[in-house]
């Protein structure tokens, strides 16, 4: 084992990709549910590209998605093409094609209610396969035990004309994991990698609200799973992670969970990463975050209208997203932590205000009124100036034509003063801005509305922290916040993610390549992953919140000191920090993150043939020692190097430019990522 950039390498035998065929399943190929989705197809690119033609996702067709997404076309593989015909002779509907994405990989998927009529013979195979039976009513379980048998029947009659070359197929979570089951039990000359994201159980014990990281083994797991019907599905689970040539998780806090839920240790971590596009021009982030925070300001002045009695340009725009899973998203310290920011910022006497959104999708029957009453509020303000600026103008060019200086009396006459007159009285509201954007069906009940009464956060006009609670994923066609949520992200200050249960968390990581500063947790796997690679994540941008080994309340003194020594910064240190934290793109690039993979291949392929492939390592993967240093330049952390008191976000300090050269560090932490590393090319047999 030798070590590049700080990863290792494995000096192994050369594996000619067109040897070999890979196949990736997973109940979320073309299927969007959740973040597994995002790890397929932002990682097709970087695998198309290194396995070219030999290299096929299975997933389950839906007619819409086929018709959206997928474009039909003949397998020019032999033993994909035949596997494909033998299947549709025997009563099943496979489709072909390219996924239309980025790389454009193949798919296979299977059309699981037409094979429905075998379901009762697939569950007397998994039965004496592994001694694990579904019940009648869990249409999930049926699906998924449908899917496997079906991926398990197309990867025996690839092997069947494979003619030599050889067959690794990933699985990731239990619904895809029947298929590796009956595979291995019918011995099929395959190497076989497991991925978990997320444990089944993990999941359902965290939204219990059971303080699951300090009783991770003291669980009575089989007593658990029963208790939550979920039994089956575990087995399902388990079994296919025992099963499997390779056993991979996301994070290391995931490897943690899955070695007590699951009962083995990982082999592999694997790292989520995204597909990032760096702008020609070096500050193009930057200008995209004035553009769009200017688009989120409008929303505000419609939103607070009657109430708009703070400067927008001291105003803070921070945002949490995400399922609506009120504690393992940390939505409760979130809030919890705002009460406490908006008390230090009142007490300060802070001219900074703070404005929070709550994106996260609950049930609603409509638009609040009110806040649509708002936008409509600020439009017709906005024509009524554009209207006076526009007669304002012509009079104002006029007079200056004729060489003389206007008399405000002349340009603006009567009606002019009445139109703004009447404008004025319009804005004027006898309640407070709302909190929700939308009529909730669960008012009384929810979670997040609960908590805002308890902390009174009403948004009054002496709170400095602003509460918007927007229960409904963003789209460029709302009537609201007409914004993507791309947009929406780039424009704002600040992502808040402080999960107690998040394997890896997709939301800081998009907002880092995007050059927005996130506060995260080392619950997560996004965290530990920063923690491990990053000398002082803060001064990236990257705020960690302790939440493994401290209190709930120190976790929240903690986040609250994150928050308001973010609100203390200067707008000048607020924009290095952007430029920093765009700076570590690099380390979610796949083309970065990739290496995990083929890590992950090259090892089950000399554990399923070991007698062809001879590189098992002698460790497994590290990362240790390798970490972006230490910003040179002051302040590293800004939240630590600030006044007693929030100062203006307008005012700079003139010495910063002598101690912050951004190409410098720039240059420095280009140096630390190095290129992905290639695989040694060594004779065929030998060892090097």
């Amino acid at each position: 084992v030798t070590s590049l950039g700080g990863l290792p390498q494995w000096e192994v035998e050369e594996l000619p990709v067109e040897d070999l065929l890979l196949f990736e399943v997973a109940w979320e190929v073309t299927n969007k549910v959740g973040g597994i989705y995002t790890v397929i197809q932002t990682k097709a690119r970087v695998t198309a590209d290194e396995w070219g033609d030999n290299y096929f996702l299975i997933g389950p067709y839906f007619e819409h998605n086929m018709k959206t997404q997928v474009e039909r076309c003949e397998p020019a593989n032999e033993a994909v093409r035949r596997a494909v015909e033998t299947m549709n002779k025997h009563g099943c509907q496979v489709h072909f094609g390219r996924w239309l994405i980025e790389g454009s990989p193949y798919v296979v998927l299977f059309d699981i209610g037409y094979s429905a009529w075998n379901l009762d013979r697939w569950k007397g195979d998994l039965w004496e396969a592994c001694s694990v039976g579904i019940p009648h009513l869990d249409r999930e379980a049926n699906d998924m035990l449908i899917f496997g048998s079906l991926t398990a029947w197309f990867l025996k009659e690839v092997t069947d004309h494979a003619e030599g070359k050889h067959v690794i197929a990933q699985f990731h979570e239990w619904q895809a994991g029947t298929g590796l089951i009956l595979s291995r039990a019918r011995k099929l000359p395959i190497a076989t990698i497991f991925t978990t994201h997320a444990t089944l159980l993990g999941r359902y014990l965290c939204a219990a609200n059971i303080d699951f990281y300090n009783h991770l083994d003291k669980f009575n797991i089989d007593k658990e799973a029963g208790e939550r019907q979920i039994y089956h599905r575990y087995c399902m689970e388990r079994a296919a992670v025992h099963c499997a040539h390779v056993f991979a998780t996301v994070s290391e806090i995931t490897g943690i969970e899955a070695e007590h839920m699951l009962k083995r240790k990982p082999d592999v971590i694997t790292p989520n990463g995204l597909n990032v596009k760096k702008f020609s021009a070096v500050h193009e982030f930057q200008n995209l975050h004035a553009m769009y925070k200017a688009r989120i300001q409008d929303f505000v002045r419609g939103h607070f209208y009657g109430h708009l009695d703070f400067d927008l340009e001291k105003t803070l725009f921070l945002f949490i997203a995400g399922r609506y899973e009120f504690s393992n998203k940390g939505a409760d310290i979130f809030l919890e932590s705002l009460s406490r920011l908006n008390f230090l910022l009142r007490m300060h006497k802070s001219d900074v205000t703070v404005v929070v959104f709550f994106i996260m999708p609950a049930q609603t029957n409509n638009f609040n009124v009110e806040t649509l009453k708002g936008q409509a509020v600020r439009k017709q303000l906005w024509d009524i100036a554009h209207s006076v600026k526009e007669k304002f103008g012509k009079k104002l060019y006029d007079a200056l034509l004729r060489g003389e200086i206007p008399d405000m009396n002349d340009i603006f006459d009567r009606d002019d003063l009445t139109i703004m007159k009447r404008a004025i009285f319009s804005t004027q509201r006898q309640s407070l801005p709302p909190v929700t954007t939308h009529n909730m069906m669960d008012d009384s009940t929810d979670p997040i509305l609960s908590t805002i009464r308890r902390i009174g956060l009403f948004n009054n006009r002496t709170d400095r922290v602003k509460v918007i609670l927007h229960p409904e994923f963003l789209s460029s066609t709302s009537p609201l916040l007409p914004m993507d949520y791309e947009e929406f992200v780039r424009g704002c200050h600040l992502g808040v993610f402080p999960s107690y249960y998040e394997p890896w968390g997709y939301t800081p990581a998009e907002c880092t390549v995007m050059g927005i500063p996130s506060v995260t947790t080392n619950l997560s796997g996004f965290g530990c992953f920063m923690q491990e690679h990053v000398a002082d994540p803060t001064a990236y941008g990257i705020y960690i919140v302790d939440r493994r080994f401290r209190s709930p309340e120190d976790s929240c003194n903690q986040l609250t000191q994150f928050l308001y020594g973010f609100c203390k910064q200067s707008r000048r240190q607020r924009i290095i920090q952007r430029n920093r934290t765009e700076r570590l793109s690099d380390l979610l690039d796949w083309r970065y993150l990739g290496r995990y993979y083929q890590h992950a291949r090259h090892l089950t392929l000399s554990r399923a043939f070991p007698d062809k492939f001879h590189m098992e390592p002698t460790s497994p993967p590290t990362t240790e020692g390798f970490k972006y240093p230490r910003p040179s330049s002051v302040p590293p952390s800004p939240s630590g190097s600030q006044a007693s008191s929030p100062r203006s976000s307008d005012v700079e300090d003139e010495d910063e430019d002598d101690r912050y050269d951004e190409e410098e560090e720039a240059e420095r932490d280009r140096l630390n990522i190095k290129s992905p590393f290639s695989l040694g090319h060594v004779p065929y047999g030998k060892k090097k």
